[in-house]
């Protein structure tokens, strides 16, 4: 798949999705123009889980073959997820202190988002450890599949406790307006070809890293 595409129609679709956001959408009539955060909250929420979905999967399945390529994949995707979690964690602190008057509040989604953006975190951290090639990435696929744990309780956070966050893609789509769900929706396609983007270009840098530190090897033999 050619990333120079994806990287221009996603930056194009970012550009309309700002104009939707800001032209399109109504302005919500309790927060006011501050909600139109929630635009760009959401769909970067929302991707960093699908992004830690991924990290599971190739997790998984290099526990299963032992290719080197689901290694690279759940590496890339857990690099984007923590990216994403962090800027949906910061989106939504300066939402809520519009919206709330606090920074931070101990709310069932934030706190496991936040639990979630640690975890992730240290799995990073771990890829970075000293070992091996192979023994790095087999036990990195083992965190990378029981770390998902965290990820459904995150998404379902807020119907099993209190939550202030609003099931927006329940019924009715949460009370929004018609062009408020356009808008949303738009953005997470937006978001999807980032996302796309920078999962295969991430994946192809890891995988040239790895035939370089390959040829260096050999030339020091």
């Amino acid at each position: 798949m050619n990333v120079r595409i994806l990287a221009v129609l996603s930056g194009i679709a970012l550009c309309i999705g700002q104009y939707m956001i800001w032209m399109y959408a109504p302005i919500e009539m309790t927060m006011g123009i501050v909600q139109k955060i929630f635009y760009i909250h959401m769909p970067m929420a929302m991707w960093a889980m699908i992004s830690f979905f991924v990290v599971f999967l190739a997790s998984a399945a290099y526990l299963i073959k032992r290719e080197d390529r689901f290694d690279r994949i759940a590496g890339a995707a857990a690099e984007i997820g923590v990216v994403f979690s962090a800027l949906a964690l910061i989106s939504g602190s300066l939402w809520g202190r519009a919206a709330w008057n606090v920074w931070w509040t101990w709310d069932p989604r934030l706190t496991t988002t936040l639990i979630m953006w640690f975890v992730y975190a240290a799995y990073l951290v771990l890829r970075s450890a000293p070992m091996s090639g192979e023994r790095r990435a087999l036990v990195c696929s083992v965190l990378g599949v029981v770390a998902f744990v965290d990820v459904p309780l995150v998404f379902y956070s807020a119907r099993l406790w209190r939550s202030v966050h609003p099931n927006v893609l329940g019924a009715k789509g949460g009370g929004m307006e018609p062009e408020m769900l356009h808008t949303l929706f738009f953005n997470i396609g937006a978001f999807a070809l980032l996302w796309l983007a920078l999962l295969i270009l991430r994946s192809r840098q890891m995988g040239q890293a790895a035939r370089l530190d390959s040829r260096m090897v050999w030339d020091d033999e």
